[in-house]
């Protein structure tokens, strides 16, 4: 009789891909419009000198709704949503690299560093002149920029989204040529590789610790919603001092990661390296919660037709 405390993992030959697909585009772009202000705050809390323009992500949160308005909170979130793209090459990566990876080592911790890093790599390839754009456009505050670039208006009215979208383009071409749009590859690859090679493995250590700490018939959803926010902390918690280093070398225009490292140090000490960590945890667990079922759910729902009743998923 089948151990129902024992969370079965859904691998890539299970799912009906066409499903999988579909319902999964749409799911990521309710994710994004919920959590993408958290992800605007904590790009300019990590950006911003000290404390200069704002004091946390609650104060940020309030000043920029204040000043900027709904509209603020969603400065590039247009050209953000390219990144649907990337996001769905990152799990197809992540599901074929796990099915590769078991034909030498079943060990499932194994099989989710290796496919965890290896699907980032892909999606950071795709991803990087997306965020360097849209990160130009986070940076624009009434009247001003905190980053290189500032969006010119013309004739003293304000652009229209895909006007704005196409000044910041001109001007990184401009001041940087194409390599512009690949300023901090590096260091987003020294930032999210780690950050998705640990969450996985976490992932499924808290979800199998949990489900031994539980009664049998607690639901294997609600066991993966509490594990997912424990790995994100953990993860983010573990690469963040990397992703205040890219943040910067992408939006000042920096070009040396171990500078860029020094000067933070110098300018703000060790506490530099954990900023923007409380509006990322806080944007990760909603966002993670959200994402965990999301992904659990869509891949359920894209199960083979006979597979669905074979046993308790």
């Amino acid at each position: 009789m089948e151990d129902k405390r024992n969370i079965p993992i859904i691998e890539w030959e299970h799912l009906d891909k066409r499903k999988f697909y579909v319902f999964g585009i749409c799911m990521t772009m309710m994710i994004r419009v919920s959590v993408y202000p958290f992800t605007l705050i904590r790009t300019r809390l990590q950006v911003q000198k000290g404390k200069s323009l704002y004091n946390g992500t609650f104060d940020a949160f309030v000043k920029i709704l204040r000043t900027e308005g709904t509209a603020g909170l969603y400065r590039g979130f247009l050209v953000n949503t390219f990144t649907l793209i990337s996001g769905q090459c990152y799990v197809t990566t992540y599901e074929l690299t796990r099915k590769y990876v078991s034909r030498y080592n079943n060990n499932n911790a194994v099989k989710s560093l290796v496919a965890g890093g290896s699907a980032s790599l892909v999606a950071q390839s795709i991803t990087v002149p997306i965020d360097v754009i849209s990160q130009h456009l986070m940076m624009q505050r009434k009247g001003e920029s905190m980053g290189r670039f500032k969006v010119q208006n013309q004739d003293g009215k304000r652009m229209l989204v895909f006007g704005q979208t196409k000044d910041i383009i001109v001007q990184i071409f401009k001041a940087d040529g194409f390599r512009g749009f690949y300023r901090g590859y590096v260091a987003s690859l020294l930032t999210y590789i780690p950050n998705s090679a640990v969450w996985w493995p976490f992932y499924h250590f808290y979800a199998e610790q949990l489900s031994s700490l539980t009664p049998k018939d607690c639901p294997h959803l609600l066991l993966q919603a509490i594990s997912g926010p424990l790995a994100a902390a953990t993860a983010s918690t573990l690469t963040n001092p990397m992703d205040v280093i890219r943040a910067r070398v992408q939006v000042e225009g920096k070009s040396s990661i171990i500078l860029t490292f020094k000067q933070l140090m110098a300018e703000e000490g060790p506490w530099g390296l954990t900023k923007g960590l409380s509006a990322r945890i806080i944007s990760a667990t909603p966002s993670t919660i959200v994402i965990v079922v999301g992904y659990e759910t869509l891949k359920k729902l894209s199960l083979r037709p006979e597979l669905v009743d074979s046993r308790h998923w």
